[in-house]
């Protein structure tokens, strides 16, 4: 299932370049922008990764190794690229600042960081001159992880040096005006994630694609965002209709004005709207029977991020080029949904610098169970592509059920709204799923590369690699915390009710319930009955609920307990070693690495030991289980409690280690607690393209469990791909 040359990423947030002799000051790595600082360390970390190392053993693989290495290799391999003729120079010189840049430029050339053949043949597009090539990487690379050379990599100085990445600096314009006489240092262009399926309509707009009826969809909250959309379609290849809300009734004058003569608007609608539904509402209110009469439809709105003390537009900017800026892109995407009527959905693949668990439902297990119900849609897997940011290319027909179902504002939440967990956040993450219920597909674009794809695997390219990648990142903070289930140890079937299965067959065979599955589901009843009861404050613990259940099927509470240490020992009985990750936790122990324990479990902190010493867990540690602490990682509370805690102590550099994306990853996160996140077995044999197995009935199925759990649970022993 792995695309053929060997191909690593590093997990975005941890990924560093580990500069060879050089002593260095220690900075913190944040995996997402929205709450990095600036910081006037310019040093990248000195314990994270060593990218020369890595490039020297082959875990990660510099773009000359992998694809277009010259504009030769690039023509060769699909017949998009332009015509590879030598462009002449261009114009250089000017005052102040023009000066400068032009200093760059030609300093760019005379190093070979900026090869203007290979940018051009690399990502589809034509420039007139070298000058005008080497403008447009400036240009893009503030935003987006394009490469000007196969010897620098882009993405790789950005997330080194994070003030260049808020100042929203070209990575190698700062390199070469500032960062190398800082000793600033640069590490080669690197292949992260090849796409398996690669899509390459032609650049020239065909004749198909140029008879589309298209809607341009914009929601404006920022006033300024309307010249910024005005301008990305200057050289659109189609007239289009615009489609047009506003928040404020003042910003009308100044639409009309961007809009109303512009050359590539046919038709120009309007609305002033109130502020509810974000950007979904008002088109789906405002427009929504209309755009079924469109071919195409494009949806954007204006996003503005504050961080680092200045407005950020990173991640509206990388959109907006990708889904209406950029002239070879968006022809070759007219092509491809004029050629192939397959496709659905469009969109960039996700932002760069967002964490990897960005694609994931994340807290909206919920509201995407009711969007299921209620659109009629299977089973949704956990990690999922879909349009992150909520911008994308659309077929109507494809969003059959959400864009023509005759909405109200009503329909839609009030604000204030959450950061995450709620209808909308849903409806995001459900346009993917929903093209493919309708029996379309997705295609998307990957800017490292300049390809188009059908290939979703870009959502889980950041866990490849192995744990020796990441040993040095992990190893520079002094407290780390591990979760339990899934991260240190596994159940050797994968189910986590396996156990109460099992007992529950035996309980069967005594006539003391009606069947295996009736003792599981009223087990968990009671489990939800006690958390009900405490009006879901602190947590409950396995004793408590075999009293309840003592109570339910009227037997002494020393029978009940009798059975909670049978479920506990058959659960016991099935731990395994995750043993990459065990050997990990010792390792750190002995090089005098804090580490602490920390699990959301109805089992008792004894319990758990136990199960901790039976994987190999050797090391001291302490243990914190929401059953003792009456505080749970899921909802934030534990996560208060380790924050305060490492405070006391005084605690720099922690960082915690686990598999579930909320608990794990999303949680601390919020609390501003570095995180490494790793795959659950189940996401990495999803990730692996393996059949979906052990969901709805079939997960107390046991002939189902014995057929699959141990394969998903031995997949998943590693939680890193292509190990």
């Amino acid at each position: 299932m792995k695309p053929e040359g060997k191909v690593t990423a590093l997990l975005p947030w941890l990924f560093q370049a580990h500069l060879l002799g050089r002593a260095r000051r220690r900075q913190p790595v944040l995996e997402d922008p929205e709450r990095a600082a600036e910081s006037p360390t310019l040093e990248p970390d000195p314990v994270l990764v060593d990218m020369v190392t890595s490039i020297a053993s082959g875990d990660v693989v510099p773009v000359d190794a992998v694809a277009a290495t010259s504009a030769e290799d690039a023509e060769a391999l699909t017949e998009r690229q332009p015509a590879n003729e030598e462009l002449p120079l261009g114009q250089a010189g000017g005052d102040g600042h023009a000066a400068l840049i032009s200093q760059a430029f030609i300093d760019a050339l005379s190093t070979g960081l900026f090869d203007p053949k290979w940018y051009q043949a690399t990502y589809g597009l034509r420039f007139a001159t070298q000058r005008e090539a080497f403008d447009d990487y400036l240009r893009k690379s503030r935003f987006a992880p394009v490469n000007p050379s196969p010897r620098f990599d882009s993405e790789t100085y950005h997330r080194m040096y994070m003030d260049v990445f808020h100042a929203q600096q070209s990575p190698l314009q700062h390199y070469l005006l500032h960062g190398r006489g800082e000793g600033r240092q640069h590490v080669p262009a690197t292949v992260r994630w090849y796409p398996r399926e690669v899509v390459t309509p032609s650049v020239v707009l065909g004749e198909a694609a140029s008879t589309l009826k298209v809607a341009l969809c914009l929601h404006v909250f920022y006033a300024d965002f309307l010249d910024r959309f005005a301008e990305a379609i200057a050289r659109f290849p189609l007239e289009v209709d615009v489609f047009l809300t506003l928040a404020a009734a003042e910003h009308e004058e100044k639409a009309q004005a961007a809009f109303a003569e512009h050359p590539r608007v046919r038709a120009l609608y309007t609305r002033v709207v109130p502020n509810r539904g974000r950007n979904f509402g008002p088109m789906l209110v405002e427009f929504g029977p209309q755009l079924g009469e469109y071919d195409l439809l494009c949806h954007l709105h204006s996003k503005k991020s504050l961080y680092s003390g200045k407005e950020q537009t990173q991640w509206a900017e990388y959109l907006i080029e990708y889904l209406l800026r950029d002239v070879s892109v968006i022809t070759r995407l007219l092509n491809a949904f004029a050629e192939d009527e397959s496709l659905g959905l469009y969109y960039p693949t996700t932002f760069w610098m967002m964490p990897a668990w960005v694609n994931h439902q994340t807290m909206n297990k919920g509201f995407m169970q009711t969007w299921q119900r209620e659109l009629g849609l299977g089973p949704i897997p956990d990690f999922l592509s879909y349009p992150a940011g909520g911008m994308f290319w659309a077929r109507p027909q494809a969003l059959h059920g959400v864009i023509d179902r005759g909405w109200t504002y009503d329909d839609f939440p009030p604000e204030p709204l959450p950061n995450d967990n709620s209808m909308l956040h849903a409806l995001e993450r459900v346009l993917g799923p929903l093209v493919e219920h309708r029996g379309y597909r997705q295609l998307f674009f990957y800017p490292p590369t300049g390809q188009f794809t059908t290939d979703s695997g870009y959502i889980t390219a950041s866990y490849h690699g192995r744990l020796s990648n990441h040993l040095a990142s992990i190893q520079a903070h002094s407290y780390i915390s591990f979760d339990v289930f899934d991260t240190l140890v596994r159940r050797e079937y994968m189910v986590a009710d396996y156990a109460k299965l099992k007992l529950g067959k035996r309980l069967a065979e005594q006539g003391r319930v009606a069947s295996a599955r009736a003792f599981v589901k009223l087990r968990n009843e009671a489990e939800a009955s006690l958390r009900q009861r405490a009006n879901f404050q602190g947590d409950v613990d396995i004793v408590s609920i075999y009293d309840e259940l003592a109570e339910r099927l009227e037997v002494s509470p020393a029978q009940a307990q009798a059975w909670m240490r049978q479920e506990f020992e058959l659960d016991l009985e099935m731990i395994r070693p995750k043993d990459e990750m065990v050997e990990l936790f010792n390792h750190l122990a002995a090089s005098g690495h804090v580490l602490w324990v920390i699990s959301d479990t109805y089992y008792t902190r004894d319990q758990v030991g136990l199960m901790l010493r039976k994987a190999g867990v050797s090391a001291a540690y302490r243990l914190m289980v929401s059953s003792a602490e009456q505080a749970r990682k899921d909802n934030g509370s534990l996560w208060h409690r380790v924050k305060q805690d490492l405070a006391a102590e005084g605690v720099q550099r922690h960082l915690h280690i686990g598999d579930n994306v909320v608990a794990d990853a999303q949680m601390p996160g919020d609390l501003g607690l570095t995180t490494f996140h790793i795959l659950h077995p189940r996401d990495k044999w999803r990730a692996l393209g393996f059949p979906e197995v052990l969901i709805g009935d079939e997960a107390l199925d046991e002939g189902e469990i014995l057929k699959w759990g141990r394969l998903i649970s031995e997949v998943g022993r590693n939680p890193f791909i292509g190990e």
